[in-house]
């Protein structure tokens, strides 16, 4: 069976889920320049991934448990169509994460050029889309 080769990934940022503040659980994030990567399990293992350029929103979350124990919850508000909404459950400096992908999403849509989108309807599967 021929090799297939498989470039490295350089991670940007990296944490896990964390429980009472201390990083102890089976779920894993990852962010490249590119993509946002959640791996959650041990037995039965799961992948999902967002393309950063996706995003179309941003959303943190903090209950008074988790500003106890120091973490938060990103939402990371997509037009992918497996992940709409991926969340990034009680991570550490919540805040900073949010602003970094904020300048991430920025970064990758000037880079692949793309314009200030609209949604138009309910449901942004079926919705049209308007480059201004």
């Amino acid at each position: 069976m021929p090799k297939i080769p498989i470039p490295k990934e350089v991670f940007l940022w990296k944490d896990r889920k964390r429980f009472l503040g201390i990083p102890i659980t089976f779920t894993r994030y990852q962010a490249t320049e590119e993509r946002v990567i959640v791996r959650k399990g041990f037995f039965r293992t799961e992948v999902d991934e967002v393309l950063i350029y996706r995003i179309i929103d941003i959303r943190l979350v903090r209950t008074l448990r988790q500003k106890i124990f120091g973490v938060g919850s990103v939402f990371l508000i997509s037009t992918d169509k497996t992940s709409p909404t991926l969340e990034l459950k009680n991570i550490a400096k919540s805040d900073k994460v949010r602003r970094f992908f904020g300048m991430q999403v920025e970064k990758q849509r000037e880079l692949r050029r793309i314009t200030g989108r609209e949604y138009i309807g309910g449901s942004m599967g079926d919705a049209g889309e308007i480059d201004y």
